[in-house]
């Protein structure tokens, strides 16, 4: 199980956990596992914040920064900071998008926010925005790798991280984009199937996987998409991957900040209750179907916007279906993969990551306990 990767990184086992959640990857890289932080949704102020207090709850783990940069998007090349950028997007968002995304919130009854409270439109997934997260990152000796979940990363982001001594890596839904990964000198690639909650491709697993193994070899690959369970991870593991990239089985674990409401709805769905759809960040986005996915689906509606305008329409939906969640449930923003089905109850990161380790050997001895075909009898 203790993969190149693994070595080089000093961990235990090779499970990456993914997660919006401080304290899941504390939790995560303490059990032995590798906890990534989702930065998209903080400011650099924020992450700082947020990567601190991992400093002093992890221990002397490594631990893991995930940003976004696509490859990809509105607004991209414009010599224009944050503001300036975020100014000139913002006069790009049709009204009657803002327009219906409202209608369709009081329609379900969700709550405006509290006078005075407003959402912020446009995260870290361009360059302008980024950037600032990548040099609050850099300031951290405790995160030892960084990856970026949409496209390649640009040239100066690779080389001011390798130049740092961290890993960098980039996650890809298609040997086309691992190749490009590879040619711009990643230290390593995510293959994440379709299967996978959040922004995928449209190719299976257990097909991409080997594909983009053979690929970029010698370059190690992380497998994604759909793992919940150990068997999962040694499937992984004995088609070449280095390691497992998780995310879904996180947002329901004890640490999660999940509301109460959406770890139901999470708990209750099953994997064909998942879609892809661009509604919310404009990007194809595995997530729990509903009312607000629908909508979007209706001919008669407006068409999602490309990323990150269509954030900047959703941005408010989010703040509001997170806040008001026990009501909001029906057009809430749940991003999950298909592994969904597999999240029936309610554990500790400690435990899952347990659980994933125990049932990964049980599959490998029962491999090893098949007895070979005597092609001679």
């Amino acid at each position: 199980m203790r993969t190149p990767l693994c070595e080089k990184l000093g961990i235990e086992f090779p499970i990456f956990a993914f997660t919006h959640c401080r304290d899941v990857v504390a939790a995560v890289s303490k059990a032995g596992g590798f906890g990534v932080l989702g930065a998209v949704g903080f400011s650099a102020d924020q992450l700082e914040i947020e990567l601190k207090w991992i400093d002093e709850h992890v221990g002397d783990k490594p631990y893991g920064v995930d940003i976004v940069i696509p490859g990809k998007y509105e607004g991209k090349g414009e010599s224009l900071d944050a503001a300036q950028l975020e100014a000139k997007l913002r006069e790009l968002v049709p009204q009657q998008h803002r327009d219906f995304a409202k209608r369709l919130l009081a329609e379900h009854g969700v709550p405006e926010l509290p006078p005075g409270e407003k959402a912020r439109e446009l995260l870290g997934w361009t360059a302008t925005t980024a950037g600032p997260q990548v040099e609050t990152i850099l300031k951290h000796p405790k995160v030892r790798v960084v990856a970026n979940a949409l496209g390649t990363p640009p040239a100066e982001v690779i080389r001011e991280i390798q130049e740092s001594g961290r890993l960098v890596g980039a996650l890809c839904g298609s040997v086309k984009h691992a190749l490009a990964h590879k040619a711009a000198g990643v230290d390593f690639v995510i293959a994440q199937g379709t299967e996978g909650g959040g922004h995928t491709g449209e190719i299976g697993s257990l097909v991409l996987w080997p594909q983009v193994i053979d690929a970029v070899a010698p370059l190690p690959v992380l497998a994604a998409g759909g793992i919940g369970d150990g068997r999962q991870m040694a499937a992984a593991l004995m088609l070449g991957a280095q390691g497992v990239w998780t995310g879904s089985i996180w947002l329901t674990v004890e640490e999660a900040e999940a509301p109460p409401a959406q770890r139901e709805s999470l708990l209750r769905a099953a994997s064909q209750d998942t879609v892809r759809s661009r509604s919310y960040t404009g990007k194809p986005c595995r997530m729990l179907r509903n009312d607000w996915t629908e909508a979007w689906e209706n001919p008669e509606n407006p068409k999602p916007l490309g990323m990150p305008l269509q954030f900047m329409v959703t941005a408010d939906a989010v703040a509001r279906t997170h806040r008001y969640a026990n009501k909001a449930q029906s057009v809430a923003f749940n991003p999950v993969g298909q592994v969904v089905g597999l999240m029936n109850e309610v554990k500790s990161s400690r435990e899952q990551i347990v659980e994933l380790v125990e049932e990964y050997l049980d599959a490998v001895e029962r491999f090893r306990q098949v007895q070979p075909i005597d092609t001679e009898a």
